[in-house]
Formats: structure tokens, sequence, C-alpha cells
């Protein structure tokens, strides 16, 4: 009896470490391994590009500047999201595939959210001429607990589990529009409108300018300009990569037995790639561009790590010590 307890318990055990199947394309199991490393190998990608960009903030102290300092903190997101995509494997329903079902909608809300930041920024810059920093504390309660409350919330009956070749939430479309497609499309439609005011609102200034020229306001309104250029490509590069895993999740719901091995494959292309789009819009920046020289890298690298010199203030001696002889 106790033998045979035992080999229950270990058959058990090797049941618990066995591959876990294809489920989404039982006759070409080797069609998830493809999607599985073609998704890590994206996700490395973006993780680079991600250093990258956080590596210039820091070594040449662009977190001095509030624009900058919300890039940065998109950034991190971003490559916190990224580690996620690095965990994706077939994993059984358990507390590990919850595990990155959970950090995978929590990263997607933030990167969706400090996105959502730089715009709101820049829209209080441009049109109501107002300078946001002193509001830094809202931005960051806003884009690390409100994706707490959203990835949460599937935990609530059981909705996190097997998605595909990776964790999400199950196959139950109106979770998975609630929880995430919905509020994605609705905050990217409010951003490119709020993109299109912007940019309407400086052209009827540029118009309606009268007066003598002055070289410092056409500079303003030029770098104005050149910030709207690139920082309006991030809405744009979230919108880009949501689209083939939308359109593939919409194929899940109406026929979820049958998936589309072109849709999963473009959908594990495309959503872990915003981490390297955005570096390649932050490396377009002329500011920076300019600065990505060796000369230019190797300077900054010796101010960041030479001692910095102190200054200190000594009071002076006086002319005559008293006591003193003369």
């Amino acid at each position: 009896m106790a033998g045979s307890t035992i080999q229950t318990s270990v058959t058990s055990t090797n049941a618990s470490w066995a591959p876990i199947s294809c489920t989404i394309f039982p006759d070409s199991p080797s069609h998830c391994d493809i999607v599985i490393n073609v998704r890590r190998a994206v996700a490395s990608i973006s993780l680079v590009g991600c250093v990258f960009m956080i590596g210039i903030i820091w070594l040449y102290r662009k977190y001095m500047i509030f624009s900058q300092r919300l890039i940065l903190y998109l950034s991190i997101s971003a490559f916190l999201n990224c580690t996620a995509y690095l965990m994706g494997d077939l994993h059984p329903d358990g507390p590990l595939c919850d595990f990155q079902a959970f950090w995978l909608t929590y990263f997607d809300w933030t990167v969706l959210l400090w996105v959502s930041c730089v715009t709101f920024n820049l829209y209080m810059n441009v049109v109501k001429l107002r300078i946001t920093e002193k509001y830094e504390w809202a931005y960051h309660l806003l884009c690390w607990l409100f994706p707490l409350l959203m990835s949460s919330l599937p935990f609530i009956g059981d909705h996190y589990g097997p998605a595909g070749a990776w964790c999400w939430i199950k196959e139950e479309w109106q979770w998975r529009v609630g929880i995430w497609y919905g509020p994605l499309f609705c905050i990217i439609t409010m951003m490119m409108i709020t993109y299109i005011y912007i940019i309407v609102k400086i052209n009827r200034r540029a118009n309606r300018w009268e007066g003598t020229y002055d070289p410092d306001v056409e500079q303003h309104k030029q770098l104005m300009k050149n910030d709207i250029a690139v920082l309006r490509a991030y809405p744009f590069i979230y919108l880009a990569v949501s689209i083939f895993p939308l359109i593939n999740r919409i194929q899940n719901a109406v026929d979820h037995e049958n998936h589309v091995f072109a849709l999963v494959l473009l959908a594990s292309i495309s959503a872990p790639l915003h981490g390297a789009l955005n570096a390649i819009v932050f490396g377009m920046d002329k500011d920076t561009t300019a600065r990505l020289t060796p000369s230019q890298i190797k300077v900054a690298i010796q101010n960041r790590f030479s001692p910095r010199v102190v200054i200190q203030e000594y009071p002076s001696l006086p002319d005559h010590v008293p006591g003193e002889e003369e």
C-alpha cells in the first residue's frame, strides 16, 4: 500500500513537469515553438532599446527636464513589460501562469498610461500654457496604482490562464475587451484627437502672429514643433503595435477552435515591439542624435564618473594675529 502511494506521488510529480502540449495548433506543435521564440527575440530587441533610452537619459542628465523624465518612466515601464514577453511559454493553468498574465497586463497598462501622460503634458504646455511638473506625484499615482486595479480584476472568478502560446485572460472576449482592448482604443483615439488639436492650435497662433521678427520667439516655435513631431510618435507606435494583437483576439472570439498561425505570429512580433520603436523615435531627436558621437559619449562618461570638485569657503586669515611678535 505504501509502495503504491509512493508510485502515485512520483507519477503525479512527473506529470507536473511534463511538457505542455500546443493546444492552439495540435496538428502542428512546432508552430508554438516558432511563436514563442519569435516573441522572445523581438522582446529582447525591445529590451535593448529600453536600456538605450534609459542609459542616454541618465548619461546626459536629460531627466532634469520634466518631459524627459516622463520618457524615462515610459522606458522603465516598457523595460519591465518586455520581461513579461520573455516569460512567454506554454504554462499550465496555475500560479505561474497567473503571475505571467498579471505581470503582462499590469505593465501593458503602465506603458499606455505613461504615453497618455506624455500627451497630456504636451497639451497643457502648448494649448493651456501651463506647467504640470508640480503634479508629477499625481502622474505616478495614476500610472502605477490604476494598472494594479485593472490587472487584479481578472483574479475575480479566475479569468487568467492559458491564452494561446502564452498566459493572459482566457478565451473570454468580454473580459479581454473590458480589461484591455476597449480602454486601449478609447485612450488612443483621445490621444490622436489631442495631437490634432495641438497641431491646429499651433498653426493658428503662427498665422495670427503679427509684429517685428523676434529670433527668440521663432526659435521657441521651432523647438515646440520639433517636440511635437517626436512626442506624437509614441501614441502612434502604441496604436500600430496593438493592431495585430487586436485582430488576432477578434479572430479568437469569432472562432476560438481554429487559430490562424499568421495572425498569431504577427501578434507575437508586434506586441513586444514598442520598446524598440520607442528607441528609434527617441534616437531621431536632433538633440539626442547630436550627442551620439564617440567624442560626446566619451566626455559624458568622464563627466558622469569623474569626482565632483567641491568648492569650500574658508575664513580669511587676519593680517595680524594677537600675541604674535612683530
